[in-house]
């Protein structure tokens, strides 16, 4: 699910292709209201993508800016009714030329034409890598700068795509959110930390093309690379919105808090599970191709190879947290010998009696909203909801057809269609669930159904390795799930850890008085206890 970085859930979406142009094109005469976005011909070379249109109304947004300058408008996943955005695709946009969008054509949460009369700030991007509904506007990316307009208007606002966004370096991250111990050595783990960058066989074989893995691996401070020493080591990888970029933040703290001694010396591989298509999720499908076969049997045992790492089951540890989360818990589940144990937190859904609220296997399910006809949600915020399946639904559609959440979601989960893309497990239209499609899902990765199922075979390389940490608050209704698969393992008997947190969200989990990692901190060393029983390293205290 959702990271705190950007992103929510979104949709396949076959959408109309309309045809970009290199000269101007005339407004028809109709009522729809029209956007003329150029391409100065300073640009140099054509360009082409989604193009997006946001609107929000002009008095609201000045009100709720800290100086009341307003730089960029964009929706949002915590309030995404209060920016409109129109969209249509652009084959080709040549310098000195521009499009007309109508907006009334692929609009949330209306056509334009039906918002209501006011001032609005617009704003437009062309996203180049249709990359929107997972990292929103990114390196690459054409953008206007902000104007205002009068909503309906009688003339043709035109909005020029006049910067294109930088791509930043993949060390060069926010220090806002840092704490001063990965300040301070930051520019240490940029010398240690080295990047994966791993071509796989079984995943090129695939495609048919070179696959590559990638993320980072983190070495204590006092590494031996000459020694005998081996390290426990810890498989972990992020959530909705995250890539490598996002990821090397993770690996400076991880380095830090290891150089305070807050974490034990492990080696930490901090894994990229971005793709195309959203999250991958490191499971076997047959649209993203063996991602859990390349890691456990090919990408493993080459680290192995180079790195000094304990090889043993009992010191290889995963941790992730949300998406991340859904994919270390699959790990564990589906390839139980292989790692000594989960530390998996705030997981998508890993029971589909719950998915984010909705029992998929219901009969007639579906996921816009309940047999009395009242709305599913699908994010909260204490106990406030913010937005609706069937909103997310809406907005994503129009966004674009690749990379969010619940496309993401049938590119993991779903069988192929005939056209190549997964089949939609859900109607975009209806909110109207396909029973066929649940089948396919349930048989394939419904963990607690595959527990249930396989218990016998599973439970000597399985029990107790399942540990399991959500807030009973969770901003995604991820709880729910959590709590059934706690049920499913308690009736088979089986040993496992879960904790759910009271009044704790999917953003705010890891937080343990000031520390903002104190969560994950307090899993190493658990991890740790497995790996080395004898050791009488300990958990330095940290100020409440």
């Amino acid at each position: 699910m959702l990271n705190p970085i950007r992103g929510a859930f979104a949709l396949l979406f076959t959408g109309l292709l309309a045809s970009g142009a290199c000269a101007r094109e005339t407004a028809p005469q109709v009522t729809h209201p029209f956007f003329q976005v150029s391409l100065p011909a300073s640009a140099g070379k054509p360009a082409a993508g989604r193009l997006l249109v946001f609107a929000t109304e002009a008095k609201a947004a000045r009100a709720a800016a800290r100086d009341g300058k307003i730089t960029e408008v964009d929706s949002s996943p915590f309030a995404p009714e209060q920016t409109a955005v129109a969209a249509r695709e652009v084959e080709r946009l040549a310098p000195g030329g521009s499009v007309l969008l109508d907006a009334d054509d692929q609009a949330f949460p209306s056509a334009f034409s039906k918002l209501p009369p006011g001032d609005y700030l617009v704003q437009a991007v062309l996203d180049t890598q249709h990359d929107y509904n997972y990292h929103g506007r990114n390196g690459g990316d054409l953008v206007s700068k902000v104007a205002e307009v009068h909503l309906p208007g009688t003339g043709v606002p035109t909005l020029a795509l006049t910067e294109t966004l930088p791509t930043p370096a993949l060390w060069d991250l926010p220090t806002r959110y840092m704490s001063e111990t990965t300040k301070n050595h930051l520019a240490q783990a940029r010398e240690q930390v080295q990047q994966i960058d791993f071509v796989s066989p079984a995943l090129s074989a695939f495609w048919g093309r070179s696959i590559h893995m990638r993320g980072w691996v983190v070495l204590p401070p006092g590494y031996d690379r000459s020694g005998r020493a081996a390290y426990p080591t810890v498989y972990q990888t992020h959530g909705f919105g995250g890539d490598l970029h996002t990821q090397a933040g993770t690996a400076a703290m991880l380095f830090g808090a290891m150089a305070e001694k807050q974490l034990p010396p492990m080696i930490w591989v901090v894994l990229d599970e971005s793709s195309a298509t959203g999250t991958h999720e490191f499971a076997d499908s047959v649209n993203n191709g063996p991602w859990g076969q390349a890691l456990t049997t090919e990408l493993i045992p080459s680290l192995e190879g180079r790195y000094r790492m304990d090889a043993r089951p009992s010191g290889r540890f995963l941790t992730g947290h949300s998406s991340g989360g859904w994919a270390t818990l699959w790990l564990q589940t589906r390839y139980p010998e292989v790692f000594g144990g989960t530390w998996s937190t705030s997981p998508d859904p890993s029971d589909f009696h719950d998915f984010t609220g909705v029992d998929l296997y219901a009969p007639h399910a579906n996921v816009y909203h309940r047999a009395d006809g009242t709305a599913y949600p699908l994010v909260r915020d204490k106990g406030k909801v913010l937005a609706t399946y069937r909103t997310f639904a809406r907005l994503e559609r129009v966004l674009g057809p690749y990379g969010g959440q619940m496309a993401s979601f049938e590119w993991v989960f779903s069988p192929r269609a005939a056209d190549g893309r997964p089949v939609p497990m859900f109607d975009r239209d209806t909110g109207a669930v396909d029973p066929a499609v649940v089948a396919y899902w349930s048989e394939h990765y419904d963990i607690a159904r595959r527990l249930k199922a396989h218990w016998p075979e599973l439970k000597p390389d399985l029990d107790g390795k399942i540990h399991l940490v959500v807030g009973t608050a969770d901003t995604f209704y991820l709880d729910g799930a959590a709590h059934k698969l706690k049920a499913v393992l308690d009736g088979l008997g089986a040993k496992s850890s879960f904790r759910f947190l009271p009044g704790r969200t999917h953003m705010d989990l890891y937080a343990q008085g000031k520390d903002r990692q104190g969560l994950l901190k307090q899993m190493a060393w658990e991890m740790y206890a497995v790996a080395r029983p004898q050791s009488e390293l300990k958990r330095v205290a940290v100020n409440p």
